[in-house]
């Protein structure tokens, strides 16, 4: 299923929340986790009520980080969020431009 931006009717073309799509083999469902405003974090997608970027969690997770210590870190965040943040990345790199991946090897 597509993903679905709804937009705010009081600001034309401001990102309000993401909406209704599934990852089927896990269930994660986005439920306006994630949000994005331009006048909190310059408009990165963020953890609804929240500060805490898409970004910032996937680096997190990226640096091997259990998911219990982020929970730690950011008690105010639940699992889901976390899933969700994944999945939001997963949706937008399907639909993006990906970048070409090049060796570090010398």
């Amino acid at each position: 299923m597509p993903l679905n931006i709804a937009r705010g009717s009081d600001a034309p073309g401001r990102l309000v929340g993401i909406v209704g799509w599934r990852l089927s083999y896990n269930q994660v469902t986005m439920d306006d986790s994630i949000v994005s405003d331009p006048e909190i974090m310059f408009g990165k997608p963020v953890i609804r009520g929240t500060r805490i970027t898409v970004e910032l969690i996937l680096r997190k997770l990226a640096a091997r980080m259990p998911i219990s210590e982020i929970l730690l870190a950011h008690p105010h965040l639940t699992s889901d969020n976390i899933y969700a943040a994944a999945a939001y990345a997963a949706e937008y790199m399907s639909h993006g431009e990906t970048l070409p991946i090049t060796s570090q090897k010398t």
